[in-house]
């Protein structure tokens, strides 16, 4: 199932550069999870036809990432976006109301942690 997750996002991701066929057969497949059998009779192809130029769509995807590594660093990326923005509800949360109870030295470290964040974010660019 992992698989198939990954190389539906590296199909949303790439798509564009296969062509409309493959793009359209492997959207079937990942997408829209029909058969080999249902994706060929669509194509008016063989089932194994079908599963050829999925494994051909597939191949050009894995391969375009190794190359490039778009998709991971966009992935990376939004990652870090994530734990920032935790970061920032979490301390605005400590920081204010009736309730507030973070430190100098908490609100520093929380501070150092974003900073570091936003730094990381540089570095996956720069890989």
């Amino acid at each position: 199932m992992a698989k198939d997750l990954e190389m539906g996002y590296l199909l949303d991701f790439y798509g564009e550069v296969l062509t409309e066929k493959q793009r359209e057969m492997l959207r079937q497949y990942y997408h829209d999870d029909l058969s080999l059998s249902e994706i060929g009779e669509n194509f008016g192809i063989t089932r194994q036809g079908a599963r050829d130029a999925i494994k051909h769509g597939e191949n050009s995807l894995l391969e375009l990432e190794q190359k490039v590594g778009f998709a991971a660093r966009y992935r990376q990326i939004q990652q870090t976006l994530e734990e920032l923005e935790q970061l920032v509800i979490d301390a605005r949360f400590e920081a204010t109301g009736p309730h507030a109870r973070l430190t100098t030295r908490d609100y520093v470290a929380t501070l150092n942690r974003m900073l570091k964040l936003l730094r990381s974010i540089d570095e996956i660019n720069e890989s």
